[in-house]
């Protein structure tokens, strides 16, 4: 059974069952299982290297069913056809959610995208313990998302360090500057990339107005990256020329009955947003 929740305490709730999920992942298929994937062999690709190819938009496509505010967005989406699109659309990565509780995804999602396309991967779950980094590696991730509103910086630390020795790249997400400033404190040397929530995971009240304001503040020789509420070619060309580098759309795709034709759309509208300055 799924979960939609409408209260103020969304982020703990979903916090509190994946500590549970995780647990109990783990007695069904502990390390030395995940560690016989074929993927655990195989080079991973740089996010943060693809978000910075010119000739591509910067955009990491979304695969995502349902929100926990907003139930379900697009329920019967096809992994394969969608994320092929998406790429084919010129997206630089891809995004999969795999939380089933409160997204509606799962891991065989990520596992269906990664045989499809040759392009980076994300896996977006909400990480609390380290074998999630392991998981992500066996499904065929390239890279995982440390949430900075639920992880100590030590925390954040370990698991970045964790994750880097397994040959993922990190991408930190925050939402304001204390967050910033306290994970770089401790954690800077095991990050790649860092990410600008625009929703407030407590809430989910969305404002572009949050990457804007902090963008400044985000290290050089990290990866930068803009997260949620992006709706438009528009949207995505300012953040650009504010200095951020990728720019991660899922609901703004999903809710089309092809969300790869809501990409395609986006990318060349932003191309000729770009051939007009």
């Amino acid at each position: 059974m799924t979960t939609t929740l409408n209260t103020p305490d969304v982020l703990a709730r979903i916090v509190a069952h994946k500590r549970q999920e995780v647990a109990e992942r783990r007695g069904l298929q502990p390390e030395k299982l995940l560690e016989r994937s074929q993927y655990l062999d195989a080079p991973t690709l740089s996010l943060r290297q693809y978000l910075r190819r010119p000739e591509l938009s910067g955009i990491i496509a979304e695969f995502k069913r349902r929100s926990p505010s907003k139930g379900w967005i697009n329920e019967f989406a096809l992994v394969e056809r969608t994320t092929l699109g998406y790429m084919q659309a010129g997206a630089a990565a891809l995004s999969v959610l795999t939380d089933t509780e409160f997204f509606g995804g799962k891991n065989e999602d990520l596992t269906t995208a990664r045989r499809f396309n040759l392009c980076p991967i994300l896996r977006k779950d909400f990480v609390v313990d380290a074998y999630q980094l392991l998981e992500a590696r066996s499904l065929g991730a390239d890279a995982v998302l440390l949430i900075a509103s639920v992880l100590t910086p030590q925390e954040i630390r370990e698991l970045g360090r964790q994750a880097r020795a397994l040959g993922l790249e990190v991408l930190l997400e925050v939402h304001d500057k204390a967050e910033l400033d306290r994970s770089l404190d401790a954690a800077h040397d095991a990050l790649d990339l860092v990410g600008v929530n625009n929703r407030d995971l407590r809430d989910f009240s969305v404002s572009l107005e949050r990457s804007l304001q902090l963008v400044e503040h985000l290290p050089a020789g990290l990866g930068k990256v803009a997260e949620s509420g992006l709706r438009t070619a528009q949207d995505v060309a300012t953040l650009r020329r504010a200095g951020f580098e990728g720019f991660l759309i899922g609901e703004t795709f999903m809710r089309h009955g092809r969300p790869e034709r809501a990409c395609a759309a986006l990318v060349q509208q932003l191309r000729e947003l770009s051939a007009t300055h």
